[in-house]
């Protein structure tokens, strides 16, 4: 069956693969003494090179943000509602560039790689890789790509931490930093859920101390549990009321749904999946444990733990961001218990602190953090006339 392409899809697309000789040093001091990095583009770049924006993704994307790999294909790109003609990422006015990071699973160099020393899998010998590692890696990617300065460095969540990287590690190569749903650093309660997750993956007894690919094992009930513990994170208790409660009628107010729809209308009396919220729990962690690398996993929640910038600057974020000019977005969701929005203001106040421009959108929203994944009008308008503006100033520069 073939594909359904609207017109604002970036249609069927094409994954790139690039090798990079050379070292890169990371900041535990290991050093990778090369690696392939897998990206795809959409649109097009001009001749003055002045139009590339890079996507950053979250803890569970990869490089395939927008379209689709091949005909027939249901699932696009993770982030279809922001990318392709017209939309807020627009790809008839720029060149867009998303990157899986070092240490992925998607055709990047990371844990599921071969170690070219060795012949065998990286598996748990991957060195651990933070945010500041992957944005040098980026800069590589875009420096073989010949860009000397993005339009916009973009991302949500963990993104949305690169994007501050980004701005602090190469202020003179970004014009504008658009970060979304995410947070200068972890919480306590942030590290603790991350910890439960790898808890979950290193006890499942598949694991084999990482190295279960060389066993021919998959730790896959651990990573089905760690990923049940991160969705529970990403819904907030209002969306999880409307998307597992009973329709409402008249007689019943919106107060009185705890979304405790149950699964087949009765209980079992047993310890079988009863209740709506647990069969998508069982749903969303079963699916991604067929797509996903456990080591990965741990690689990514490690490096959200250990985002701090500030660490550099005596716990000063204001001073981190005193460098460069460029301009920033910052769109927090009211629901997002992850990443809240007192979590952005403080940014704002830091870059406010710094001198710089910010623009700064709270959308009332009740998805939670997934929120910034999804097609709301104030989100999506907001984003579109900031990146918009970009563009016309941008072209107003170039003529």
């Amino acid at each position: 069956m073939a594909t359904d392409l609207s017109e604002d899809s970036v249609g069927i697309v094409e994954p790139q693969q690039i090798h990079i000789d050379e070292p890169l040093t990371l900041r535990s001091g290991k050093v990778l003494p090369a690696c392939d990095i897998v990206y795809e583009t959409y649109g097009e770049l001009n001749a003055e090179k002045t139009n590339a924006i890079l996507v950053c993704h979250a803890l569970s994307g990869d490089h395939h943000a927008a379209g689709y790999h091949a005909d027939g294909e249901k699932k696009p790109g993770w982030w279809e509602t922001c990318i392709g003609p017209g939309k807020a990422i627009d790809t008839n006015l720029f060149f867009v560039v998303s990157m899986n990071n070092l240490g992925g699973c998607g055709g990047t160099t990371g844990p599921a790689s071969v170690n070219p020393e060795t012949g065998k899998y990286w598996g748990p010998d991957f060195p651990v890789v933070t945010v500041r590692d992957w944005v040098k890696s980026q800069a590589m990617l875009m420096d073989r790509l010949d860009i000397t300065k993005w339009a916009a460095v973009v991302g949500g969540s963990l993104g949305g931490m690169q994007v501050l990287r980004w701005a602090i590690s190469y202020p003179d190569r970004l014009a504008n930093a658009v970060c979304i749903a995410a947070a200068p650093k972890l919480s306590a309660q942030n590290i603790a859920f991350n910890e439960v997750a790898r808890q979950s993956i290193t006890t499942d007894p598949n694991f084999h101390d990482g190295y279960y690919l060389e066993h021919g094992t998959y730790p896959k009930q651990g990573l089905t549990l760690a990923r049940m513990v991160g969705h529970i994170t990403y819904l907030s208790d209002s969306a999880m009321r409307a998307k597992f409660g009973k329709t409402l009628t008249d007689f019943e107010s919106e107060a009185s749904n705890f979304g405790r729809d149950l699964r087949s209308g009765k209980l079992s009396f047993g310890f079988n999946v009863d209740f709506q919220v647990e069969s998508y729990l069982h749903y969303q962690g079963e699916r991604f444990s067929a797509n996903f690398d456990a080591n990965t996993y741990l690689l990514m929640t490690k490096a959200l733990d250990y985002f701090d910038p500030s660490v550099d600057y005596d716990g000063d974020l204001s001073k981190a961001f005193s460098y460069g000019n460029c301009k920033f977005l910052l769109v927090s969701f009211s629901t997002d218990w992850r990443f809240p929005p007192e979590r952005s203001r403080e940014l704002v106040n830091d870059l406010l602190s710094a001198g710089r421009e910010v623009t700064y959108v709270e959308v009332e929203a009740d998805q939670g953090h997934d929120a910034f994944l999804l097609p709301i009008p104030r989100y999506i308008n907001a984003f579109k006339g900031y990146l918009d503006r970009v563009h016309e100033e941008m072209s107003g520069n170039a003529s």
